[in-house]
Parts: structure tokens; C-alpha cells; sequence
């Protein structure tokens, strides 16, 4: 039966640096790793030479309390510099001299705030089911399918469905099941369509307007991330355990069936991409 409305986007999101709050755009530029401007930063934790994330609250317990946003409007060949707002409500500006004293203090820990990855980059994820045991934090790779240097958990773009949320509340109606607490790029309005209606993407091309078209290449993994508190969204394990756990499906990177929000895509045709643009599914 046809929708009654053509599928499109509802809205964009861009994350300067890497697990602080974003973001949220009318349009954007997408570039061959994706929404310009996106992940192009992130802290090194000095000590230990991870990448900083908060899929590690234990050790970043107040992460989801910074904010990042550009100074300008960035631009292909130069990005400007980013303001990032501490919990304290305290601004600084990412080309300030003093900028790795300010987040080290904000954050009671040294950490360097940097453009590019280092060799073999890797962050530290925190398994609330493991508590106390062994394998409570384990050790997880960057950019598994994005360019060397970056940032990304894993790919270029992170895609989510307005049904995908509809169906999360349904099956969970207490919990806050809003799109900030899983960080997509592009989220796509399905026209009263739910269900987890992105897993049928796999393996397909979405394009989006005139110009854009993207592979969907796998289902998107979830952690703690999406349970902690942010802004006003409370942390709240039953995101996880009573939602998020009844889409368990087969990740093909992973090799495992995993609980699995959103999905993967990578970029084949370049172009801007903006609110209420067309979306269509190409099999």
C-alpha cells in the first residue's frame, strides 16, 4: 500500500567534536565523508592516547555537557574554528593558545584537543552489563570504514527514522526516546510509516534530492551512549534494555547479531542536502 506522503528529511546534524552535543541544521553539504564539518575534531586523553567518548561515562561522566558548534558556517576548503561551551556555561574558542588547559580543567583530566587521529586510534566503551567484572571497558578501533585520520565510531554517516522512534516509544512509552540521544546525521521522516523501517535498507542506495546518494551499508550498533543523560533527558537504562534491545539484528561487520539503532551509510554522490528534500529507496 503507498504511503500516503512521500518519504524526506527532517533534519540535519552536524557533532564538531567528537561525543559533545552538536548541531542541528536546515542543510548541509555533504562531502565524500560526510556532513561537512562533522567529527572533524576530537580530545586525546594525554595519559593513555584514546580518543575521548562518552561510550566511557565512567571515565567522562559529564561529556554529554559540552557543546560544539562553528564560529562560521564551515566551508570545504577551511573550517573555522569551533566554540565549545563548558558545563560551567564557560565559551572557548578551539585556535585559543590555552584551549587544552581550559578542557583539562573542565574535565579533571589532561586531554589535547586534536584535528586528526593518531596511528591506530581507539576509544574506551563501557558495558553496563559487565559491571564489576573483567570486561567492563573494553578497547574498540576508530573508523572501521572511514578514512584514516578520522574520527567516526565507524562510517561516514549515521542515518535514523522518525518510525524507528515511533516504534521505540510504543514498546517502551516511559522512556524519552527523542533523536538527540542517538547522535544521527540525517533522519528521515517516514510518513507515519513505523516500525524499524531503515533495516530493510541495507545493501541499498537512498538518494535524497537532485544530487545526493548514499549506500546503506550496515545496521548501527548500540552502547550505553544512548541511555545517559543529556540536557534534560535523564539517564535511563530502560532505553536500552525495554527499547532499543527488540531490534537485535544481524550486523555484518560485526559478524553478530547485535542490538541495532539507525544504520550505516556511505557516500556515493556528493551535493547539499536540506530539510523536507525527497528521499527515495532505490532497490
Amino acid at each position: 500500500m503507498p504511503r500516503p506522503f512521500p518519504i524526506s528529511v527532517s533534519t540535519l546534524w552536524r557533532y564538531p567534536v567528537k561525543s559533545m552535543m552538536g548541531e542541528e541544521l536546515n542543510a548541509s553539504v555533504i562531502t565524500p565523508s560526510g556532513v561537512l564539518g562533522d567529527r572533524s575534531f576530537a580530545l586525546i586523553d594525554k595519559e593513555t592516547g584514546k580518543v575521548v567518548s562518552a561510550k566511557n561515562p565512567k571515565k567522562w561522566p559529564d561529556f554529554f555537557a559540552f557543546r560544539a558548534a562553528y564560529a562560521s558556517p564551515p566551508r570545504a576548503a577551511s573550517l573555522p574554528p569551533v566554540w565549545i561551551t563548558l558545563p560551567s556555561g564557560e565559551i572557548i574558542r578551539s585556535d585559543e593558545p590555552d584551549v587544552d588547559v581550559g578542557l583539562s580543567l573542565a574535565l579533571s583530566r589532561a586531554v589535547t584537543l586534536a584535528s586528526s587521529a593518531p596511528q591506530k586510534p581507539s576509544i574506551e566503551q563501557y558495558w553496563p552489563e559487565n559491571e564489576g567484572k573483567a570486561d567492563e571497558v573494553s578497547q574498540e578501533a576508530v573508523a572501521g570504514d572511514a578514512p584514516v585520520g578520522t574520527f567516526f565510531d565507524y562510517a561516514t554517516l549515521h542515518i535514523l527514522t522518525t518510525g524507528t522512534i515511533d516504534r521505540l516509544h510504543s514498546l517502551y512509552p516511559l522512556g524519552r526516546f527523542e533523536v538527540r540521544r542517538f547522535r544521527p546525521n540525517i533522519v528521515i521522516d517516514t510518513a507515519g510509516e513505523d516500525g524499524f523501517v531503515e533495516n530493510d535498507w541495507v545493501g541499498k542506495i537512498i538518494r535524497i534530492g537532485d544530487e545526493v546518494r548514499l549506500r546503506v551499508t550496515d545496521p548501527c550498533p548500540r552502547c550505553v551512549m544512548p541511555t545517559l543523560a543529556q540536557g534534560d533527558l535523564p539517564k535511563d537504562l530502560g532505553i536500552l534494555h525495554k527499547g532499543i534491545v527488540h531490534n537485535k539484528v544481524h550486523v555484518p561487520f560485526a559478524g553478530k547479531s547485535l542490538p541495532s539503532i539507525g544504520v550505516y551509510a556511505k557516500v556515493i554522490s556528493t551535493g547539499t542536502v536540506r530539510r523536507r528534500d525527497s528521499v527515495e529507496i532505490e532497490h
